[in-house]
């Protein structure tokens, strides 16, 4: 083999684990989220930027947050941001921290998603979902806040709807560098996937960004906890490891966790 032959294949490796490095240093980078009332001048501005982005939107289905305060039907916990599935009664609570543009809430979703929700269906639990917008900050546009107003809609609707819709958002997440959350229009074509979600009052509630102070509030509530990354699931305050070497883990070592925890 001829040096130059030799020379580029040695290249070609180097390019390649860079490329890794580089994917391996976003990944990271989107698991951290601001944390509110940090000490540094630099986290504190970091801070005012989320909350500029979110305050600074405007127009016809921007997700505005300088509208009036709608809580949406359904809604329960601090100031209504917090959605509860499941039923009422249940012995134990499964708190669960995502953000709609989150991939590794989409991985957690898409692979034990619905052993979670069987859970909350058998009453084992029910769901405390605390959802926030931070990675628009992060990653730069809008999809977080347009999803998680839409979802108040969707709650506004039911708190089925709401649980059906959410599981349509994380079926269909882009890619984390695109914001397709935040094109309304795609949004409701997303809704159309869930049977009786698309009322008129639905739509214009989507589209004039009803919901969009709701949302703000919301991910308020979010930056006030403890929680540094998403996802983030406790379960009665104790906090499952749902997440293995950046995997979601299986059904069934989810299931085991909730049994260790409930007995």
């Amino acid at each position: 083999m001829s040096n130059t032959r030799k020379t580029d294949k040695k290249a070609s490796a180097t390019d390649r684990m860079r490329v890794a490095r580089a994917q391996a240093e976003r990944s990271d980078r989107i698991r951290r989220r601001v944390v509110v009332g940090g000490a540094s001048a630099a986290v504190l501005a970091l801070v005012a930027g989320v909350a500029f982005a979110v305050g600074g939107s405007s127009g016809s289905g921007s997700n505005a947050a300088n509208g009036p305060l709608v809580v949406p039907a359904n809604a329960s916990g601090t100031n209504g941001t917090v959605i509860t599935y499941g039923k009422a009664d249940a012995p134990h609570t499964l708190d669960v921290y995502e953000d709609f543009r989150c991939p590794f809430c989409e991985q957690l979703e898409t692979t034990t998603g619905k052993v979670i929700q069987q859970l909350a269906d058998d009453g084992t639990y029910k769901v405390d979902y605390h959802l926030a917008t931070f990675l628009d900050n992060n990653l730069g546009g809008k999809g977080s806040r347009t999803a998680l107003a839409a979802a108040g809609a969707a709650l506004n609707e039911g708190v089925d709807k709401f649980k059906a819709f959410h599981d349509v958002l994380y079926a269909n997440q882009p890619d984390e560098r695109s914001d397709a959350f935040g094109d309304v229009n795609h949004i409701l074509d997303l809704a159309g996937q869930v049977p009786g979600l698309k009322t008129d009052a639905f739509v214009k509630a989507v589209q004039d960004g009803t919901y969009a102070p709701w949302a703000a509030k919301v991910n308020e509530e979010f930056n006030k906890s403890d929680v540094t990354g998403t996802p983030t699931v406790k379960l009665d305050g104790k906090k499952l490891d749902v997440l293995n070497n950046g995997k979601a883990v299986s059904p069934e070592q989810f299931t085991a966790m909730v049994k260790q925890v409930t007995g």
